[in-house]
């Protein structure tokens, strides 16, 4: 699988694990259940897609991981300040910063 495709597919992951995550959470807070009952199966079958596209393609998900954290990381920043209107504060940016180290160390570190 080239790099390429599996960035892709970490991408989709992590979309598909925030966006289900947010549609949970937006289903818990919403007072009127039927909304409420409808954003959580949603997001159920959200995080169900996330949980397929994730454990599909044959890598070694360990070696991927620190990727997969920074692009969940990243998408979930975006959800939390489009979706909920908080944007991030300083020291989650400086976690992120951290995070994205991380992610390329691990990528990169050819041992």
């Amino acid at each position: 699988m080239s790099s390429g495709t599996t960035l892709f597919l970490l991408l989709v992951a992590a979309v598909l694990e925030a966006g289900g995550d947010a549609l949970v959470r937006s289903g818990l807070h919403s007072p009127i259940l039927l909304k409420r009952t409808a954003l959580i199966l949603l997001g159920s079958i959200v995080l169900l897609a996330y949980g397929v596209v994730v454990n599909l393609p044959p890598w070694d998900f360990g070696r991927l991981l620190g990727v997969y954290v920074t692009l969940f990381f990243l998408v979930a920043q975006l959800i939390n300040w489009l979706g909920f209107g908080l944007k991030p504060t300083v020291p989650i940016l400086v976690g992120g910063v951290l995070i994205l180290m991380g992610g390329l160390v691990i990528s990169l570190w050819r041992p």
